[in-house]
């Protein structure tokens, strides 16, 4: 379960400073926000350390998974855009691929 919260965790902070930059280089924002958004990729990649896994590339595949849920979720939750079918179908696959190495037998 600790490895659920560190990906999520991971997630909002890797999605939240990447919009940063969208927002200074795509909407117009100061440039000032990159500063949080710098800080918020610190804290994503200190988060994804966390993961309880032996080897960085499998931890980081697994995190792909989640990194897209939380992308939709960012899609519909702050850009006000509801996923499609296609949207909650790409999830679910995804959601099976990252289960599927995070969490089989070794």
């Amino acid at each position: 379960m600790h490895s659920i919260v560190a990906y999520a965790g991971a997630a909002i902070a890797e999605i939240a400073g990447c919009f940063a930059f969208w927002a200074w280089l795509r909407l117009g924002k100061s440039a000032l926000w990159i500063v949080p958004g710098i800080l918020s990729l610190i804290a994503f990649a200190w988060l994804l350390t966390k993961v309880e896994s032996d080897f960085a590339g499998r931890a980081y595949a697994a995190y792909g998974g989640i990194y897209i849920v939380a992308s939709v979720g960012w899609l519909w939750l702050v850009e006000g855009k509801m996923p499609d079918r296609w949207d909650m179908t790409g999830v679910a696959v995804c959601l099976i691929g990252a289960g599927i190495i995070l969490f089989a037998p070794r």
